[in-house]
């Protein structure tokens, strides 16, 4: 509408439609500009707001500054103060006034932050304050870190939530100090001293590494952090310093002298801590490799067992082989008594025979002898026949009371069947609320599964 509306010089429209086009104009043509110019007319109403105009030889225009905004100016702007402004144009459609809304404000010429930022950075750089020669090395297993900011600041929060999650094991402190307005950098020194002195007092839980952190904000807001009393105390500090300081793109005389420069307070805390989450991961791998080579070796073994299950013969074919063989001997024993038998009634023909034909007496007598002699060989066959049978037998005995399952059973174990009958092996065969049966050495247990691990 607004292209329309400047290009039909027929349309006739309000003076307030004008004035909306006009803001709207302006709004998207001078967006984020920085002005140059002298401050006049200031005004400070009950709002908190700040209103003035900024001139210079060639022209003036009106200037407004919001409450939220003024509040992070590190200085008292006056009239006559030559400064720098960053905002963006619009009007004020009321009143039709053209004007700048102010975002952020500097002096310029001497006071100019910028200005004085590089000249400090040169001087420091030119003495060696930056060299990275002269940083100290970070602990790899720090146990005890010292963190230099506002305790109120969401930065440190930030901090303490990740070590605590990355490094639970490391000791964290608050040194509290001032990170914004006049008096920040004393208090950043002071918290620098406090350190040194805590560790003079415990030797055995000395700082091992100090953070010095803010979030993000202008430069006026981070200006604290470009002081040179602040740089020289740290650059001659003894423990070693990480600078998480505002945002990414934001830069401070303390991000260069420190040992290691963070581009955020949560990254700070993830470097310091870099050796424990490695830690924790690597733990975690063993962990799982661990468990994986167990559950290898587990199944392997499950494996062999089964094999050799299904080589070990059935109890029952065992008592059936048993058996056989004992109905074998009892052929066997039957067919020696009864060659004897035969033996001793062939004998005893002979025997009667003769008897007709010598004297009675003295061949009984003779015979008789005969005859008790192969009485006693027969029993002397039979008793060693019978013990060497039962030696045997009381042998496979012992050997299949060894690998009958019911005597697992009595020592404690027991054998976990499904539904229909079939031996667990494994979790995996069951799901929750499946019912079990356990064989035990007496008896049975019927059961439903509520948890499975």
């Amino acid at each position: 509408m607004c292209a329309d509306i400047v290009n039909d010089e027929d349309e006739v429209i309000s003076v307030g439609q004008l004035n909306q086009q006009a803001k709207r104009l302006l709004e998207s043509q001078f967006r984020g500009i920085s002005v140059l110019g002298e401050i006049s007319n200031l005004a400070r109403p009950s709002s908190g707001h700040i209103y003035f105009t900024l001139k210079d030889e060639g022209g003036a225009i009106r200037c407004a500054m919001f409450r939220n905004q003024n509040s992070r100016l590190n200085f008292e702007p006056e009239n006559g103060d030559q400064c720098i402004l960053k905002g963006q144009v619009s009007l004020y459609a009321p009143r039709g006034d053209y004007q700048l809304i102010v975002s952020s404000m500097q002096p310029a010429g001497a006071g100019n932050l910028m200005q004085q930022f590089d000249e400090l950075k040169k001087k420091l750089d030119a003495e060696g304050l930056f060299s990275q020669t002269s940083k100290l090395p970070l602990p790899t297993q720090p146990r005890h870190i010292g963190v230099i900011t506002s305790e109120s600041t969401a930065a440190f929060q930030d901090v303490l939530t990740t070590i605590k999650r990355r490094a639970p094991i490391s000791q964290v402190t608050l040194i509290p100090a001032t990170v914004q307005g006049d008096t920040a950098p004393r208090t950043l020194i002071n918290a620098l001293h406090q350190a040194l002195e805590f560790n003079n007092t415990n030797p055995l839980n000395p700082f091992d590494v100090i953070l010095m952190c803010r979030g993000g904000g202008s430069i006026e807001d981070l200006w604290a952090f470009n002081n040179e009393s602040l740089a020289r105390e740290m650059f001659d500090f003894p423990i070693p310093i990480i600078s998480g300081v505002g945002h990414e793109i934001d830069f401070t005389i303390a991000d260069f002298v420190s040992d290691l420069r963070a581009p955020t307070p949560t990254a700070a805390a993830e470097l310091v801590t870099e050796y424990f989450f490695q830690l924790e991961s690597h733990l975690d791998d063993l962990s799982n490799q661990l468990l994986h080579n167990f559950q290898g070796t587990l199944k392997e073994k499950s494996q062999k067992l089964l094999f050799t299950s299904q080589s070990l013969k059935s109890p029952v074919t065992l008592l059936k082989e048993q058996s056989q063989s004992l109905d074998n001997l009892e052929i066997r024993l039957s067919q020696i008594i009864g060659n004897v038998i035969t033996s001793a009634k062939q004998d005893l023909k002979m025997t009667s025979s003769v008897l007709h034909q010598s004297n009675a007496m003295r061949i009984i007598e003779k015979f008789q002898g005969i005859l008790n002699t192969h009485l006693q060989n027969i029993q002397h066959h039979i008793s060693n026949a019978l013990v060497k049978k039962m030696f045997v037998i009381k042998n496979l005995s012992t050997n299949l009371s060894a690998v009958s399952p019911l005597a697992v059973l009595d020592r404690g174990y027991a054998i976990v069947m499904n539904a229909s009958g079939k031996a667990l092996t494994s979790s995996d065969h069951i799901k929750v609320g499946d019912t079990i049966h356990a064989r035990l050495a007496k008896g049975k247990i019927i059961s439903n599964v509520t948890k499975k691990e």
